[in-house]
């Protein structure tokens, strides 16, 4: 799977207990460099998905790649130490330590993942030139998180997500507390530094009007079944 960097086959997963239901994905991948819109409603699964993606949730059947690795192959300490060098991810309130500085932020990956550390290189440096192409000023760099606007809060998790350029970047609903006019510019700097970094993006939301500025978009019911348990 040279051209993938994420391939789902075959994937059937079931919560337990009375709220059970089951999630099935015959087959979905995302290639290489490439940006993909998933768009799905709250309770179509979209956060199950990205879990086992994510591999902080194993399959019960079928075959979850990531750069060419079986997730069900490693060890729970393996999958968080494969997580950590292979995704980056944007969560939706950005999860940033917000006592500690913008720096501290970005650079926060490179402690778990020594193979993004030796691609971040001079990580400080790299970290100041990601600033830089997020529009962040430089003299941010030693601002604690929590002083931050939201948007520049937005851009600090881009750059965090970024640095040591993993190969799969996914964003789990980044834009959804923006208005229109701050949801086109974050996705003009995201989409914008992922293709820098040749990375793929793999982004959920609920909101179509995204959808012109991705290569591909995938709607849930598309690509995944879902069957709940009778009440």
């Amino acid at each position: 799977m040279p051209d993938r960097v994420l391939h789902l086959r075959g994937v059937h997963f079931q919560w337990p207990g009375r709220a059970a239901f089951t999630l099935a994905v015959p087959n979905f991948s995302v290639a290489s460099g490439e940006t993909v819109l998933l768009l799905g409603e709250s309770g179509s699964g979209k956060s199950t998905l990205l879990s086992l993606i994510c591999g902080t949730m194993l399959a019960d059947d079928g075959k979850v790649f990531v750069a060419g690795t079986d997730l069900a192959t490693l060890s729970g300490g393996g999958r968080d130490r494969f997580r950590a060098e292979q995704i980056g991810v944007i969560f939706q309130q950005f999860n940033l330590l917000p006592f500690g500085t913008v720096a501290d932020n970005i650079l926060l990956p490179l402690r778990f993942a020594p193979k993004r550390r030796l691609r971040a290189g001079d990580a400080r440096a790299t970290a100041v030139d990601l600033c830089a192409a997020l529009g962040l000023p430089q003299d941010l760099f030693t601002t604690r998180a929590h002083t931050l606007s939201v948007g520049q809060q937005q851009r600090v998790a881009v750059a965090r997500a970024l640095i040591g350029q993993p190969p799969l970047i996914v964003a789990d609903e980044p834009t959804s507390a923006l208005d229109a006019n701050s949801q086109a510019a974050f996705l003009d700097v995201l989409i914008a530094q992922t293709r820098a970094n040749n990375a793929a993006l793999l982004m959920v939301s609920h909101d179509p009007r995204l959808s012109a500025r991705f290569d591909r978009v995938v709607h849930m019911e598309d690509i995944a079944q879902i069957e709940r348990a009778a009440a």
